[in-house]
């Protein structure tokens, strides 16, 4: 038994055969589309924390240098002079950056190759296919 379908004008079957090179650029594509945003929500994640060293910084200028401060080390806080923290402070800050750029450089990367696939899927598929979110 056969099945009958019809096409919208827009949607139209352009016959354009699918090759295992194009199976390979598509699921290509994916991958690139889920590491994106992987790396989009742990830069979030890391701009949050970011935000948070940030307004930490704001209270170290605040408090008393004669006080101990509680820094959170991981999961645990730890009694720290106003001197340790402050470095503390800074090395954290230093390293958030440095996972921020490196994050973003691997964003850049996947946005560029999934520019680079879309070019060449689109120009064979047209409206067949669709590689946007």
């Amino acid at each position: 038994m056969s099945s009958l379908r019809l096409l919208d004008h827009d949607r139209e079957d352009d016959g354009a055969e699918v090759t295992w090179e194009d199976q390979q650029r598509i699921s290509t594509f994916s991958k690139l589309n889920t590491r994106l945003r992987s790396i989009n929500e742990k830069l979030e994640h890391l701009k949050q924390e970011k935000e948070a060293l940030d307004d930490l910084s704001t209270e170290l200028e605040l408090a008393d240098e004669d006080e101990l401060i509680l820094y959170k080390i991981g999961e645990a806080f730890l009694h720290m002079s106003h001197t340790k923290a402050l470095g503390r402070l800074e090395q954290d800050q230093s390293e958030i950056d440095s996972r921020v750029s490196s994050l973003s450089d691997q964003a850049d990367e996947c946005e560029k190759e999934m520019k680079q696939l879309k070019v060449t899927l689109y120009a064979k598929f047209g409206k067949a296919i669709n590689l946007d979110d």
